[in-house]
């Protein structure tokens, strides 16, 4: 495996355009550390990466600022998914005003600090499994502990720089 990247025959803000086209879930990543609520808001979020031990990633820029504190601070970590009816949720969660994050955000906290979001259609608990660096993001493996579905429950999806509803075809 060659891991000298060859330079790219295109744009990166085309880039960024292309892979928009490809609709991902959007997960709210939340803990409380030196009690305080802190939340990350990330569409690179995958499921099913195995079963047995049971995990799932998520992909965070160098450039977070939450990641840091999550990681390091925190022993367990709440994964809810984004529902439909929670798209005002995801937006609040991911602002720049720290301080007004969480203000009117439904969410229980359990004994170990993670934080899940009440509503969402499915959320874990977890704890990092492991960490690796690839190019400009952490791929963080998470180790599912707990879970929770509501079948009933609609997703919302972030596709093309914006949050979408998902609708049955038929």
């Amino acid at each position: 495996m060659n891991s000298e990247a060859a330079a790219p025959r295109f744009d990166p803000l085309d880039l960024r355009k292309a892979l928009g086209q490809f609709p991902q879930g959007v997960v709210a990543i939340a803990a409380e550390v030196q009690e305080n609520p802190e939340v990350l808001v990330a569409s690179s979020f995958t499921v099913g990466v195995s079963l047995e031990p049971a995990l799932v990633t998520v992909a965070v820029q160098h450039t977070s600022a939450t990641w840091p504190k999550l990681r390091d601070e925190a022993t367990h970590l709440g994964v809810s998914v984004i529902g439909r009816e929670q798209c005002h949720v995801a937006r609040q969660l991911a602002s720049k005003d720290r301080a007004g994050r969480f203000e009117g955000v439904g969410r229980s906290v359990d004994g170990d600090g993670a934080i899940v979001l009440e509503g969402s259609p499915l959320w874990f608990k977890t704890r990092i499994f492991s960490q690796f660096t690839a190019g400009d993001h952490d791929i963080a493996v998470l180790e599912i502990l707990d879970l929770g579905f509501d079948e009933d429950a609609q997703g919302l999806v972030f596709h093309q720089s914006q949050f979408k509803e998902l609708n049955p075809l038929l």
